[in-house]
């Protein structure tokens, strides 16, 4: 056999061990040791994060393949959950078409509206960016902000969209605006519009305050000519955690919308026009306690939620290239 394949080679009279190889959960371990001191700070919250989160996510899969009605024990149907969530169940399909709908406008609109508001009110003065942020940031902390947007859009001759048509001439009678299926998504979808400059909206303000000013000195020696090939070439790749963090929470936000599907259309909406996978999720999980189907409906959202964020994310990494 030739000496290279042997751990030890014959150098002189000494025999020198060659190294071996190492597994991958070797390297991983290695790594481990040599940053203990940081994985210990970081257990806390690990444990949290596995035990509320990780924990729930798994049961939850494991309990969309059983029948479960909080009374008995699970038992196990298989693909059953899921085969009636698509081929039987009408109302599981209106609301996704719905919950994709809110998805494909809410989420990139709400995404592009909270960088370009944090990017003008970035170029003000410390004191009026101040008041301008809580101005946009107000509406996603106000609590029966809900009341509001029923006043308006309220179906008599008193609500305020109503007096001022009628007033304008544009309408005889009052318009039933959350009662009337054609009216009650888009209604929907612009609240949920004027909601969403929140958690992402401050991300973006305090991404735009970290950005190193003598980048923009380099890359106006480098050939940059203008804001936007600063906005794309400077600002946009320096930002690039916060934008991922922004870029998930929208997402997720747009996803997960029901409080204001509940609040104004009510529940359920006329004809489901409001419904979506949250809602049914609510239906069968708090009101039917059929945690199986539940589950299964959790299920899909939440790997709907995955793949849009690893599309995004991916998208994102092309930022300044």
């Amino acid at each position: 056999m030739h000496h290279s394949t042997l751990p030890e080679a014959i150098i002189g009279k000494k025999i020198v061990k060659r190294p071996q190889p190492q597994s991958w959960w070797g390297i991983k371990w290695q790594a481990i040791k040599a940053n203990k001191h940081s994985y210990i700070l970081m257990s806390p919250y690990m444990i949290l994060f596995a035990l509320f989160t990780v924990l729930p996510v798994v049961i939850s899969i494991f309990l969309s393949f059983t029948y479960f009605n909080m009374l008995e024990f699970p038992k196990f149907v298989g693909w059953q959950n899921y085969t009636r969530l698509f081929l039987e169940d009408d109302v599981f399909l209106i609301a996704l078409k719905n919950t994709l709908l809110f998805a494909a406008i809410t989420g990139p609109i709400s995404y592009v509206a909270c960088f370009v508001f944090a990017w003008i009110i970035n170029e003000l003065s410390p004191k009026l960016r101040s008041i301008m942020t809580l101005i946009f940031y107000a509406p996603s902390i106000s609590g029966n902000v809900y009341f509001i947007w029923l006043m308006i859009f309220s179906g008599d001759r008193y609500g305020i969209a109503n007096g001022l048509l009628i007033k304008w001439g544009f309408i005889l009678e009052p318009i039933l605006w959350l009662k009337t299926e054609g009216y009650i998504l888009p209604i929907i979808i612009i609240v949920q519009l004027w909601l969403s400059l929140g958690t992402g909206f401050l991300t973006f303000i305090a991404g735009l305050q970290t950005v190193d000013r003598t980048l923009y000195e380099a890359g106006a020696v480098d050939g940059i000519r203008n804001r936007w090939q600063e906005l794309w070439y400077v600002t946009l790749p320096s930002m690039r955690p916060q934008l991922m963090f922004g870029a998930v929470i929208q997402l997720t936000t747009s996803f997960a919308v029901a409080d204001v599907s509940i609040a104004l259309a009510g529940f359920p909406s006329v004809n489901y026009a409001a419904e979506t996978i949250v809602t049914h999720l609510i239906d069968f999980g708090t009101t039917r306690f059929e945690m199986g189907y539940a589950s299964a409906i959790a299920t899909v959202l939440f790997i709907l939620m995955v793949v849009t964020n690893m599309i995004v994310q991916k998208l994102l990494r092309k930022v300044g290239e």
